[in-house]
């Protein structure tokens, strides 16, 4: 199979309508991290994304008869843009089916390309065997956005240009969804350039290649997180899979590295911010996992002057996300330690904590008196030099206070700093996270599933420009000796992703 890539991925049509992007020396962060990274700039594709690639080329090699009939795929992201400018190039009907929960945004720049838009279900899983339906019935061709060898060589084509643009390249890192770019990039290097190490980064909430390789087959996960929504996939594409499995006839080892790096939202975040520092553009989550990953790979392996490339995969973003990135930011760059702290209800208790930390910058301070001994401080410290200062920071305040370090809570991050208000002391309160589509309606459903029984005692969402909302919600337990779960019961039958969060540290510092 790997031959036969490798000769579609030099045959490849995609120069029809895709750019050589180039490959742009980052000298702020090469300096930062000590290695000599670039950028493989494919956010600079007409349609801001590497997804292009694959899509013409599949398209592109039909025969005539297929392409009268007209292709039609279903994505609510950088592959409905590819496929809906490679049906305009080749004058084509291309429809292109989207979740109703699709941001317009999205909706409005496939339309501009020429693309015929169905919205259709709430879940990309809905639209998709729709559209894989629709193709059998109208006879038009499906085109997979990861899952298909064409794709995949359209993808590899990244990798000949990488090669040619610098022959010294030492590491290349791949962001990860269905596994088609990563599996082109392996199959062309692993026969050319077979010293080229292919580094895989996973948005630690949708690692389905880190599953895969676990139980050395494709798994489906249970639920995945859409923050990097271009990545945001449950299993592993079959045939990259199989591509990225395979190892050079010298034995030479895995052509892509089994050790997965996992980076989480506010490390992407961080990236986003580096990627803007060095060279002025704003990409989106998945379009900076390549960087995130590569900054963690550093700091576990300790590696030096070593010739990297991280290949910005897109840019398709809403604007209004950037408010939250921000403010994600600092934590991913641990320039922001924040923590949970009890000091004395007293005159005097918040000067004394204040000289307790040495002169040290407090970024936030939400207090709350909890009783007439103690009160609840949530206060966010400025960093200078990350994770060991916020390790001795807390051992610091550990000396003096009880406290907790909740610069890892994502409940604490996402909620509970905006809900500093003091103990309500509410009989049988249980706390969860529920996720529901960031679209109109969702939230009524939501209550109105819930129904009149159960009383909500605690309520907080924020929209952050996400396609999920995620909401913090308190519910009155109403459990009976016939039923001991009636809540949980009800949460089940309302069918959105929820957690149940009631022994959180923050939740019980501050709220409860």
């Amino acid at each position: 199979m790997l031959s036969r890539l490798v000769r579609q991925i030099l045959q490849a049509t995609v120069y029809d309508v895709a750019i050589e992007t180039p490959l742009e020396a980052a000298p702020r962060i090469s300096e930062k991290l000590n290695n000599n990274i670039r950028f493989k700039r494919e956010d600079l594709q007409p349609v801001f994304s590497f997804k292009l690639r694959g899509a013409y080329n599949r398209i592109s090699q039909l025969p005539k008869s297929q392409l009268e009939r007209g292709v039609i795929t279903a994505s609510a992201g950088n592959h409905a843009q590819g496929v809906a400018l490679s049906g305009q190039k080749l004058g084509i009907r291309a429809i292109i089916v989207m979740p109703k929960t699709t941001p317009d945004i999205k909706v409005q720049a496939v339309k501009r390309l020429g693309g015929e838009v169905v919205l259709h279900g709430d879940s990309f899983d809905v639209a998709n065997k729709y559209a894989i339906q629709r193709a059998q019935d109208e006879g038009m061709t499906f085109i997979p956005p990861y899952d298909d060898e064409l794709v995949m060589a359209g993808q590899g084509t990244i990798a000949n240009e990488i090669l040619r643009q610098w022959r010294d390249v030492e590491y290349v890192f791949v962001a990860v969804g269905g596994g088609g770019l990563i599996a082109g990039v392996a199959a062309y290097l692993g026969d050319v350039a077979p010293h080229v190490k292919i580094i895989p980064v996973e948005y630690d909430e949708s690692a389905c290649l880190k599953a895969a390789f676990e139980h050395n087959e494709r798994v489906i996960l249970p639920q995945v997180g859409l923050f990097a929504d271009g990545t945001a996939v449950a299993q592993i594409g079959e045939k990259p899979f199989e591509v990225i499995q395979l190892q050079k006839s010298d034995n030479s080892g895995p052509i892509v590295e089994r050790d997965v790096i996992l980076v989480n939202t506010d490390e992407i975040c961080a990236a986003i911010k580096d990627t803007f520092d060095e060279c002025r553009s704003i990409v989106e989550p998945s379009g900076a996992m390549a960087l995130a990953g590569i900054k963690k790979y550093i700091e576990q392996h300790q590696i030096t002057d070593k010739n990297i490339v991280s290949i910005v995969c897109g840019a398709n973003m809403n604007f209004d996300r950037l408010r939250y990135i921000a403010e994600r930011t600092e934590l991913g760059e641990r320039k922001e330690a924040i923590f949970a702290v009890t000091i004395p209800e007293q005159k005097g208790a918040f000067l004394n904590f204040c000289r307790a930390l040495h002169g040290r910058n407090i970024t936030e301070f939400n207090y709350r008196a909890s009783d007439s001994d103690d009160a609840q401080v949530f206060v966010g410290i400025s960093l200078k030099s990350g994770e060991k200062e916020r390790h001795d920071i807390h051992e610091l305040l550990k000396s003096q206070y009880n406290v907790d370090d909740l610069s890892d809570d994502e409940v604490a991050k996402l909620h509970i700093r905006y809900l500093i208000g003091g103990h309500a002391n509410i009989e049988n309160e249980r706390l969860f996270r529920v996720e529901f589509p960031e679209r109109p309606g969702a939230l009524l459903t939501f209550l109105e599933r819930l129904g009149p029984s159960h009383n909500i005692s605690l309520f907080h969402y924020r929209n952050h420009g996400a396609a999920e909302g995620r909401v913090l919600v308190g519910l009155q337990a109403t459990d009976t000796q016939e039923n001991p779960d009636v809540l949980i019961e009800t949460l089940e039958n309302i069918t959105y992703p929820y957690e149940e969060i009631t022994h959180n540290v923050g939740y019980k510092r501050f709220l409860q």
